[in-house]
Order: structure tokens, then C-alpha cells, then sequence
């Protein structure tokens, strides 16, 4: 998979991928990430992509043409249903179901606004989507396209190896994750749950399910309603609920 990022700070999206698991997928050739420096693409001669506001107000706000041009310059690499995300506090939540989708698409690009946003035009003429990753602003785009190539990436098959196995993680089943433990076996006083020393394995299923379950009541109460839940699953919530 292609992450194209277009970006006034192409050196933060390379140095800020380059480590860990991400960075392994890239030397494995299973997924690419390549920013495009927008200011590249500026008619200005000191290299200027932001201008005032009509209408006044504070703040400056990112010209259409360097960004417009920019995507241009990777249009024809593109395959035909690459979508072109917008990082927005205006956009669409993110979640694990939309990691998931885009997961499954040869590349993607991703626009990186700065200032006060882009020229509307621009969201008009190539934006596909515009995501937010919580109801908070930053100063750009950077770090919520680094987010959203983080947990899409390591979707990719092969990303992860066999022990950083993503199947049962957090939202993978619309649940939060069960309580996680290593060696030693007593720390601080506080034990280890016997049942995870037990080695049976129908055992741990079962008691990581219903913490998963309790988890998710007492955090985050409303990811319940979407849940995947069988009918074992809500007489056992009904239960602790009392």
C-alpha cells in the first residue's frame, strides 16, 4: 500500500514514521510513504502557499494552486478509487472500522492543512473525505495523518508479525481489550489472575471475553450498542451491571 501525504513538513512525516513496526513494513516493501513537500509546487519566489482571508479575520489559509498541484503531480500514479483524505476537526471521527476500510485500498492520499485550513475550493476539487481524529484542534494535519497511517498500516498483512497479532485487540470486535499481564507472576504485592497460569486455553478465552465486557461497561459504556454481542454476552453484562 502508498500513503501519499501532501504536507508543508515532509521531514515530520518521514522522521515521525521511521521507527518501530511502521518502519519495518516500509523496509519489507509492504507499504510505501511518500510526502509531497506542497511548498514545492508554489509560483511564489520565496516559496509562499498561505495568503490572507477574503472577507478579513485572523489567521492565513492555505492557497489552492501549490496544493492543487501537487496532487496533480501524483494523480497518475494513483489507482482509480484512492481516496483523498482531508485532516479536519470539521471531518468525520475516525475509528477502527474506517482503518479497516481504508486498509483494503492500494494507496492513499492524505492532504495536511496548516493556519487557519485550505481555500474551500480545493476540499471541493479533489477532498474525497474530511477526517478528524477527536474533537480537539492542532496546529496541522501532520499528526493525525501520522494516526491514521499507523493504525492502517498495520492492518496490512504481514505488517504485523504472529506475536503483535491485531485480532483481539480494542475495537477489533467492537470491545475494548482484555487486561494484559507478563512476568513476574507477583509485582507490588498484586497477582497475576490464576486462570492465566492455568494453560487452559478455553479458560483464558472465556475470562478475556467477559473482562473485555466488563472493560467496556465500566470506560466506555457506549460502544456496547455496536457491539457484537450474543445472547451470553448481554445476560452476562445484565449481571455485572447490578
Amino acid at each position: 500500500m502508498r500513503f501519499y501525504v501532501l504536507t508543508l513538513f515532509p521531514e515530520m512525516i518521514r522522521d515521525g514514521l521511521a521507527h518501530s513496526i511502521i518502519k519495518r513494513g516500509m523496509d519489507n516493501g509492504l507499504i510505501e510513504i511518500i510526502p509531497v513537500d506542497i511548498r514545492d509546487f508554489s509560483k511564489d519566489k520565496h516559496r509562499h502557499v498561505d495568503d490572507y482571508p477574503y472577507g478579513g479575520g485572523v489567521g492565513m489559509v492555505m492557497q489552492p494552486q501549490p496544493i492543487y498541484d501537487a496532487y496533480c503531480s501524483i494523480k497518475d500514479n494513483l489507482s482509480e478509487d484512492s481516496p483523498v483524505l482531508y485532516m479536519s476537526p470539521q471531518g468525520k471521527v475516525y475509528d477502527q472500522k474506517m482503518a479497516e476500510k481504508l486498509s483494503k485500498l492500494e494507496d492513499i492520499v492524505i492532504l495536511c492543512g496548516h493556519y487557519e485550513g485550505v481555500d474551500e475550493r480545493i476540499i471541493d476539487e479533489i477532498v474525497t473525505e474530511e477526517i478528524s481524529i477527536g474533537d480537539f484542534v492542532l496546529t496541522g494535519g501532520e499528526l493525525p495523518a501520522m494516526a491514521v497511517i499507523d493504525s492502517v498500516a498495520r492492518l496490512i498483512d504481514g505488517v504485523l508479525n504472529k506475536e503483535e497479532s491485531h485480532i483481539d485487540e480494542s475495537f477489533s470486535n467492537g470491545l475494548l481489550e482484555y487486561p494484559q499481564y507478563t512476568r513476574p507472576p507477583i509485582f507490588n504485592g498484586r497477582e497475576v489472575p490464576e486462570v492465566l497460569l492455568s494453560g487452559h486455553h478455553g479458560k483464558i478465552a472465556e475470562w478475556r471475553h467477559e473482562k473485555s465486557l466488563e472493560r467496556t461497561l465500566k470506560k466506555r459504556p457506549e460502544l456496547l450498542k455496536n457491539a457484537e454481542l450474543t445472547e451470553k454476552d448481554r445476560i452476562y453484562i445484565e449481571k455485572i451491571k447490578k
